[in-house]
């Protein structure tokens, strides 16, 4: 008799079968069409994970240039000054500064602006 390890194939095929819920047409129905789609939206998921990442750091330099120069200076140059004055504040959040809380991200926009003359001076 051959052994096919049923239960052990029914699980692994309805697993994928759940998987491909939402899939239209037979890759949500046949376990061979459906098996390739998630692959496929497997594939997609993990490389547009990382594309993520790398379209909100655009984001929010857009975001912090656009009040940066509002307020009189270039996004580099208010880089360089966080730099200077030793603020740890991320993109994400200086992005996030600028869109809700305008006053705040002003003083930070001072606080790089004094820095970057210091460091001016010294040089």
């Amino acid at each position: 008799m051959r052994v096919t390890n049923a239960p052990a194939s029914r699980k692994r095929r309805k697993r994928m079968l759940r998987a491909a819920k939402g899939f239209r047409m037979r890759r949500s129905k046949l376990y061979r069409y459906a098996s390739d789609a998630v692959d496929h939206g497997r594939q997609y998921a993990y490389r547009d994970r990382k594309t993520r990442k790398r379209n909100f750091r655009g984001l929010w330099q857009l975001r912090i240039n656009a009040a940066a120069r509002a307020a009189g200076l270039t996004y580099s140059r208010l880089i360089e000054g966080l730099k200077a004055a030793k603020i740890a504040l991320d993109r994400k959040i200086l992005a996030d500064l600028a869109a809700t809380d305008g006053p705040a991200f002003l003083e930070v926009v001072k606080v790089a602006q004094q820095a970057l003359q210091a460091k001016n001076a010294k040089a």
